[in-house]
């Protein structure tokens, strides 16, 4: 069987200011111009009504009628809502809001609380000089990355009501509304309101920041997970947590205050001295906007008392705001799953002398040609995408062991999100033998069949997103993308980070 005929995607290096898709220049969103139909309403003298994302039931999705009757919806702008609405009131807060009722969507919200301690990516997804004031017409816009480019999306400020009160996200102050035309910004890009229905913290912190994404599960965390929590702090990164489902309804509340299947935001980290004792702690943010833990390092834990009372003065908070405290052990027992995105993993080490550099590719998947399938499928398996690393001699600096971070984005096609099935994907991890001429091409069958891998990406998941933390020996490697099962066609986004000690990029290459 010859081999088969591969084009090379294009190399994605960071966007330079000026091309199409990067923060500068976002692509337009349904190709709908803010600037262009801002001007048509002042010419028009005419409020802005978004005929791409209607305020009818087709935007917020005709089948959610269980709990929401739409001939009650009415659609309204905020000025018909409260006598003196604002964009924002007193700075942007991760306590502005609160989960609505109909809306499945923690996740999101999880997100969006960790958005808020960042005011220039706060900036970047929500750009400045809008208002309900200045050169107001009933239009906003705002920006998120998707899949490997940046999205300027334009919306009108039609929200949906019920008796005059918003149905979904809620800002506490009744004449903010950023958090609300935020979410109706998102539920456009995922289709709809209802396509919002259930996801994972990551979406968003990565759909805010393009950044890297990074997932721990908390039973098999590092032991030094506190430490590098806190170095994620320091270097501004983005984190959030989930709960484990457990054998009860979704959303249902256990004894300690916790929900089960449910996202949270990790707003911060701090460490006390609780009788001459250090204890690392992690402060948690649920979305609901209420509904705390009741354990030790609560809001009325007597744990208080026995530490300093600047500490006291620094953390405790006998708010009902859905922000609590809690140990770090407690933390690990408690949550299923931590996620932290940041823009560059250089805080993972620590140190000024560790350098990450990165590569990211696209690709595809084309049955008959490069959709082999895994390992399993020997007689396809090789005709996979293959990506060639070169790990350095001083690629083992630093406090983090491993040495290399792969992680693998499938591209969704569809617009609706909820219609967008995942593939069951994962990666492999082959070391290149020094007798090996892979610059000729494609390293054939014999290769895999005779060789296990040195690293995988674990199960195979149905998932949007994989990563995985490895250390390995400096020599060269092939990184092999594959579906589950072969012939399953689709696109996807591989990033591959290594560390290095000297400023030189370690050599990747596509074959």
């Amino acid at each position: 069987m010859p081999p088969p005929r591969v084009n090379k995607p294009p190399r994605n290096e960071p966007t330079t200011k000026d091309e199409m898709g990067s923060l500068t220049k976002p692509i337009k969103f349904l190709d709908q111009d803010y600037l262009e139909l801002l001007k048509n309403c002042f010419i028009n003298k005419q409020r802005y009504v978004d005929e791409k994302f209607p305020p009818d039931s087709s935007s917020i999705d005709p089948q959610m009628t269980l709990e929401l009757k739409h001939d009650q919806v009415k659609w309204l702008r905020p000025s018909k809502i409260v006598a003196d609405p604002q964009l924002i009131v007193d700075g942007v807060s991760r306590f502005d809001y609160s989960q609505g009722s109909y809306l499945g969507n923690c996740w999101f919200l999880a997100s969006v609380g960790a958005l808020t301690f960042q005011r220039d990516i706060v900036d970047q997804v929500m750009p400045t000089n809008q208002s309900f004031s200045k050169d107001y017409a009933g239009i906003f816009h705002f920006r998120f990355w998707r899949f490997g480019k940046w999205f300027d999306v334009v919306i009108d400020d039609k929200l949906p009501t019920i008796n005059g009160k918003l149905i979904f996200v809620h800002s506490k102050t009744k004449n903010e509304f950023w958090p609300a035309l935020l979410e109706k910004a998102y539920a456009k890009v995922c289709g709809s309101y209802a396509d919002m229905n259930a996801g994972y913290v990551s979406e968003g912190l990565m759909d805010f920041t393009g950044g890297v994404h990074m997932y721990y599960e908390l039973k098999t965390a590092p032991d030094d997970l506190w430490n590098l929590m806190d170095r994620a702090v320091n270097a501004k990164a983005l984190m959030g947590c989930g709960t484990p489902q457990g054998e009860t309804s979704e959303n249902t509340v256990l004894p300690n205050g916790i929900v089960q299947g449910h996202a949270y935001t990790v707003t911060g980290v701090f460490k006390v001295t609780c009788q001459r004792k250090p204890v690392k702690l992690v402060r948690v943010l649920n979305p609901w906007g209420k509904g705390e833990w009741i354990g030790d390092w609560s809001d009325k834990s007597p744990l208080w008392s026995k530490v300093s009372k600047e500490d006291q003065s620094r953390c405790r908070s006998l708010a009902n705001d859905g922000e609590f405290w809690m140990s770090i052990e407690d933390f690990t027992k408690s949550f299923e799953d931590l996620d932290i995105c940041c823009l560059h993993p250089d805080f993972l080490d620590g140190s000024s002398e560790c350098n990450w550099t990165s590569t990211c590719y696209n690709g595809s998947w084309d049955a008959g040609t490069t959709a082999g399938g895994c390992i399993k499928n020997r007689d396809t398996f090789w005709t996979n995408p293959q990506f060639r690393v070169r790990i350095s001699e001083d690629s083992a600096t630093g406090q983090c062991p491993e040495n290399i971070l792969v992680s693998l984005m499938q591209k969704h096609e569809e617009r609706h999100r909820s219609l967008n099935s995942n593939y069951a994907i994962g990666f492999s991890v082959y070391a290149i033998p020094p007798e090996t001429n892979v610059d000729a091409g494609k390293s054939s069958a014999r290769l895999f069949k005779s060789r296990r891998p040195v690293a995988e990406s674990g199960t195979f998941i149905f998932a949007r997103n994989v990563m995985k933390f490895f250390k390995l020996e400096p020599g060269e490697y092939l990184i092999i993308p594959s579906t589950y099962k072969p012939n399953e066609c689709g696109t996807f986004i591989l990033s591959i980070f290594t560390k290095s000690k000297s400023r030189e990029k370690n050599v990747m290459t596509y074959v």
